[in-house]
């Protein structure tokens, strides 16, 4: 079972615990546009490659993403890397900020899940009006459909994990190799 921690347990928390990490797992670009101070970021598209090196660590991580999903899968990952001590925010950053914790702003950029909505939107409004000259593209909305419905089902998103790969999603800042260096110094 993954552990959790409201936001404002949390807070408390931190102001208690200096010990404390807080690993987010979005992706570079979100992380530059938001994050709680004293973050550091590991996308999770990283995070298998680098996994077993952060499980070594002593610390407590508490993991964050926008909504809770992503932390949820890093926790998964780094559970069966062997990392104990582990506990994601609920309701993520969304949640964070809405209990107005503090956070460091940078440029703004579109959350995973919001350009997700405009790639997926996009492509089923492309092929319903492509139809009408190639009825064939029809089968391109109900892919989208299809995968959009497995993402719930699965609580994974194949798309999601395309989009965090393009240039605009990884942030000029997200050293990965750096940040498990600190990490394993610490």
């Amino acid at each position: 079972m993954t552990a959790t921690i409201t936001p404002t347990e949390l807070q408390r928390r931190l102001d208690d615990d200096p010990s404390v990490q807080l690993l987010d797992v979005r992706s570079g670009a979100e992380f530059e546009s938001a994050h709680i101070p004293g973050a550091v970021n590991v996308p999770l598209d990283a995070l298998g490659r680098v996994g077993r090196e952060i499980a070594d660590t002593d610390r407590t991580f508490v993991l964050v993403c926008q909504s809770g999903n992503r932390a949820g899968q890093a926790h998964t990952q780094l559970s069966a890397a062997g990392k104990e001590h582990l506990v994601v925010l609920d309701g993520g950053m969304q949640a964070w900020e809405q209990a107005h914790g503090p956070v460091n702003r940078g440029e703004a950029k579109w959350a995973m899940d919001r350009q997700v909505r405009l790639v997926a939107g996009s492509l089923v409004l492309a092929s319903v009006v492509a139809s009408l000259a190639v009825p064939q593209t029809k089968w391109l909305a109900g892919a989208v459909g299809a995968g959009l419905t497995w993402s719930a089902l699965s609580n994974t998103c194949a798309m999601a994990n395309v989009l965090g790969k393009l240039p605009y999603n990884q942030g000029a800042g997200c050293d990965v190799d750096a940040v498990v260096a600190e990490l394993t110094a610490a």
